[in-house]
């Protein structure tokens, strides 16, 4: 959207949920009315991070047309940020290219970074594979005898029934195989650090029934979180060497699928301060006596004594992007650039990008108990816990914006620091480029959640008693 000649600013919402996480906004374990429990549900939740961008950019809109302010907005929507999937593809295509800033939203993962911006540690890079393994030609895994002088001969062996013949391994051997293999080679692919890992799902295995016939096709999704692109490209070569070995035991060809090359975060202060100006204003979030009582509901269904005031109090505290920088520095090495992954590192390359954090609902831990994973999915859909969430990022989302439009600045100070550290800006000495060099995997079995002529159309097969 324009409001004429001005600055482009850019953000976005993303459309991703996880599988198995489907839990509805109450205080106790239950998926939401109608569907299973493996269905998908928001946990980060991308759900606050969508409505707060957004309507951080509607606020913004609002102030740009009654003021008269010039400029452009430019909310992107990402898919699929929990395989680092979109966002690599869009800036390797030039979406970014336009934007004078951006601002990269995320409620918080860990107390750590309530309330705050990213000063220094960003995320790491991420590469994330599908391994696809085929059997087109299972007959042909025990040729080799007939041409050594076996006593079966062609005819014997057309006429073998399936139960009674050597089935080929196929390809959820090799899946089972891939799988295996990279979980016992993870400290022989990656440098052991805090926050980086190996991830691995199946997405797909032999489709044929129990009854000795070959599976023919299976694919294994491998997610690896590292360091840096270098890191990653020598993890990747030992996994390639892997699956060509084990597609030779298992009497399968294979293909690697590239899901997403995703760069490390590129810092800008400029931004990080200018933004937490506005986290000064704006305030934390602040929750309410109903809020409470749900947090303690909550406690009361798991068998917990109820607390006076459940949800954590640094959910309501600022802190300073320098400050929160050196709480999480102690949680790793001091040689360790990164942590964790997220692939909106990928605007911090195009364009000067702040990347900030504000508090989502968080129960106080009673000692020596660990909460399900299900009370954090319900807190981020119970209105009166994660709209306060909601509302306060689109407050400093909207104002940050409205600066970066009218104080030039901001931005020339923020473009001259992204110059600095990439050695020139885009194609700069020091400048990281897209790493995407693939299609978007659009014609994987990704799942799906759409109601058909069938009914609802799950991805996964229903336990005893699902509906």
């Amino acid at each position: 959207w324009s409001n004429g000649d001005g600055p482009t600013i850019g953000g976005y919402a993303e459309y991703d949920a996880t599988p198995e996480n489907c839990q509805a906004a109450d205080t106790v374990k239950r998926p939401r009315d109608g569907m299973s429990e493996y269905a998908a549900g928001h946990t980060d939740p991308h759900s606050a991070l969508g409505i707060g961008s957004l309507s951080g950019f509607l606020a913004a809109k609002a102030a740009m047309q009654k003021y008269n302010i010039p400029g452009k907005l430019k909310l992107m929507g990402e898919p699929a940020e929990k395989v680092r999937g979109a966002k690599p593809i869009h800036a390797a295509k030039g979406y970014y290219d336009d934007m004078d800033a951006a601002i990269s939203y995320h409620p918080f993962f860990t107390l750590t970074l309530a309330n705050t911006t990213i000063w220094d540690t960003h995320v790491g890079a991420a590469y994330s594979i599908v391994y696809s393994f085929k059997c087109d030609n299972p007959e042909t895994w025990m040729r080799a005898e007939h041409k050594s002088g076996s006593v079966l001969d062609a005819a014997a062996w057309a006429v073998t029934p399936a139960q009674a013949s050597v089935r080929c391994p196929g390809a959820t051997e090799a899946v089972i195989e891939m799988h295996n293999v990279a979980k016992k080679f993870k400290e022989h692919l990656v440098p052991t650090t805090i926050g980086g890992c190996i991830n691995e799902t199946i997405l797909t295995l032999g489709q044929a029934t129990s009854d000795n016939q070959c599976p023919r096709i299976g694919q294994i999704l491998i997610v690896m979180r590292v360091q840096d692109p270098e890191t990653a490209e020598k993890a990747t070569e030992i996994l390639d060497r892997n699956a060509e070995s084990i597609a030779k035991m298992c009497g399968c060809t294979w293909e690697k699928i590239w899901v997403s090359k995703s760069r490390m975060g590129l810092p800008n202060h400029v931004m990080a301060e200018a933004t937490f100006e506005n986290f000064k204003i704006a305030g934390a979030p602040q929750y309410s006596e109903k809020a409470q009582e749900y947090a303690r509901e909550i406690q009361k269904s798991l068998g917990l004594e109820p607390m006076d005031k459940p949800l954590c109090e640094e959910l309501s505290e600022l802190q300073d992007p320098r400050e929160a920088e050196a709480k999480m520095r102690l949680m790793f090495p001091a040689d360790q650039v990164y942590f964790t992954s997220d692939d909106y590192a990928d605007y911090t390359w195009q364009t000067p990008t702040v990347r900030m954090y504000n508090a989502r609902p968080a129960l106080k831990v009673p000692s020596g108990y660990v909460y399900p994973s299900w009370v954090s999915s319900a807190t981020g859909g119970i209105p009166e816990m994660i709209d306060p969430t909601m509302v306060n990022a689109a407050q400093i989302i909207g104002m940050t914006i409205v600066d970066l439009l009218t104080k030039p600045e901001i931005l020339k100070a923020a473009r001259e620091e992204f110059n600095e550290r990439t050695g020139g800006g885009i194609g700069g000495s020091k400048w990281v480029a897209p790493l995407c060099d693939y299609e978007p995997p659009v014609d994987l079995k990704w799942p799906e959640y759409v109601t058909t002529a069938r009914g609802e159309d799950q991805w996964c097969i229903p336990a005893k008693g699902d509906k």
